[in-house]
């Protein structure tokens, strides 16, 4: 089968999140998928099927090395490169449609960009008191240093945190055994410059510490903040502690948040999963 590797959300070669995608998917079995997934160790693998809705340009499934998602950003994002790049022809002359487990998630081209529409958040409101002590103790910080907590869950499991500022996050040295399940996205302003914002994601129990670049956190976040504490369109830095460039470009535009950055392949050829 088709092997793709796509470096997402960066304009700088091997500085953004890599994505592995399999090709013409159809037939391998769930096992198979999990057990590749394992093997490749990056933060999502995919795999490409052909469409079951009649309004899907293509099907993908997403898997982590701990288990398969319904949605997550930067594999939407390296998968639709990945598919155009393999001669797919979306029916829609102005976006593909994607369908995953959450649904169907249109992707659209912006100049060098692609970029998708956040799916709707499937739990958003107040975190716990209970569940803010164990962040603060996951991230080592007091609870007066969190300005705002927020469930921002599109299907990952995201919840949402805001610090001081970009400088806060990027200090942060979590205790990743103190995690359990949670899934936590920090957020903190730049007070100026061609970034609004530095994000981080720690999901260790899922079998990654820390994600490079996030687009499902980043859609997320979005959601929450556009419009109000942030500006309706902005960019998102992410993976500066893991000497990464990511640029995740953030927009609201009629009630709907887009995400978007760079995609290229890194690695082409065949496999067998």
């Amino acid at each position: 089968m088709r092997f793709s590797q796509v470096d997402v959300f960066s304009s700088e070669p091997l500085r953004g999140n890599a994505l592995a995608v399999v090709h013409d998917a159809d037939a391998v079995s769930d096992d198979e998928m999990a057990a590749f997934a394992r093997w490749t160790n990056l933060s999502e693998t995919t795999f490409l099927l052909a469409p079951t809705s009649p309004d899907a340009d293509y099907r993908v499934r997403i898997w982590t090395p701990g288990g398969e998602l319904p949605f997550a950003g930067h594999p939407t994002l390296g998968s639709c490169h990945a598919w155009l790049e393999a001669g797919g022809v979306p029916a829609s002359s102005e976006h593909v449609v994607q369908e995953c487990g959450a649904g169907l998630v249109r992707v659209r081209r912006d100049g060098d960009r692609l970029a998708f529409a956040a799916p709707p958040l499937t739990r958003t409101g107040p975190v716990s008191e209970d569940d803010v002590a164990a962040i603060c103790r996951a991230l080592r910080i007091t609870d007066d240093e969190v300005l705002e907590s927020e469930w921002i869950d599109n299907g990952p499991g995201w919840v949402g945190v805001r610090l001081a500022d970009a400088d806060a996050v990027l200090a942060l040295d979590p205790d990743w055994a103190a995690f359990g399940d949670l899934k936590v996205g920090v957020v903190g302003e730049y007070a100026a410059g061609p970034v609004a914002v530095e994000v981080r994601a720690f999901c260790p129990g899922y079998g990654m510490p820390e994600d490079p670049v996030t687009g499902s956190l980043n859609a997320g976040i979005g959601q929450w903040l556009a419009g109000t504490r942030l500006p309706t369109a902005y960019v998102a830095s992410q993976g500066t502690a893991l000497q990464r460039a990511g640029r995740v470009h953030v927009s609201l535009e009629d009630g709907t948040v887009w995400v978007g950055g760079e995609t290229r392949t890194t690695i082409a050829g065949t496999v067998t999963p």
